[in-house]
């Protein structure tokens, strides 16, 4: 019976949607080249596993699933990162609204608090990395994440409500080495509904 593999999810908008924050060439080729080696990346290292298991061979475990966790980490924040964009005007940018507001609000003081907190886990990441909102499921207190790559200082098990790419290859195209007008340009796509989507599931 074969095995379930990753696949590069299709965005729910248009290529030149984001402009003008995203423009149309820096967004494809962050999901066609970016996205899609993560994608391709995990599916061979689960090759490589099946192949060893087959003929009894030896791995180096310890790097084997280090590179299996950066290309899934990798995979699962970009698809998340897909979702929680949407057009300026057509559903990104303003603010939360109801339960989503009362949490930020009610841990940060303000959106713009938090807006600040967010924006500077971001643009002071170290090397390569993300910024996310995620919800502790233990407190029920929302948290601000700065993951290095894909897959460092992550909390487990809290549910990620949204990530910003701050890789170079999410931005560079566009701001080159202005990365905080990226962070800026941010807040006019961010997709408010599918964060409050997230929270209530």
């Amino acid at each position: 019976m074969p095995r379930e593999t990753y696949s590069l999810p299709e965005l729910p908008y248009g290529y030149g949607d984001m402009k003008p924050c995203i423009s149309e060439e820096q967004l494809t080729i962050h999901h066609q080249k970016h996205h899609a080696a993560y994608v391709k990346g995990a599916n061979a290292v689960f090759e490589k596993l099946e192949k060893a298991r087959e003929e009894n061979a030896d791995l180096d475990m310890k790097a084997t699933l280090k590179e299996l966790s950066f290309h899934i980490g990798g995979h699962v924040l970009h698809s998340l990162f897909w979702q929680n964009l949407a057009p300026e005007g057509k559903g990104g940018g303003g603010e939360p609204e109801g339960e989503l507001a009362k949490l930020i609000n009610g841990e940060f003081g303000s959106f713009e608090r938090f807006k600040k907190e967010f924006t500077q886990a971001a643009v002071s990441i170290e090397g390569s990395g993300w910024a996310a909102l995620a919800l502790d499921g233990k407190t029920g207190r929302p948290v601000v994440m700065q993951i290095e790559k894909h897959n460092l200082n992550m909390y487990p098990n809290f549910k990620i409500l949204i990530v910003l790419d701050f890789w170079e290859h999410a931005y560079y195209i566009d701001y080159k080495n202005e990365k905080a007008k990226f962070a800026e340009a941010f807040w006019n796509i961010i997709n408010w509904k599918e964060a409050a989507s997230r929270l209530q599931s």
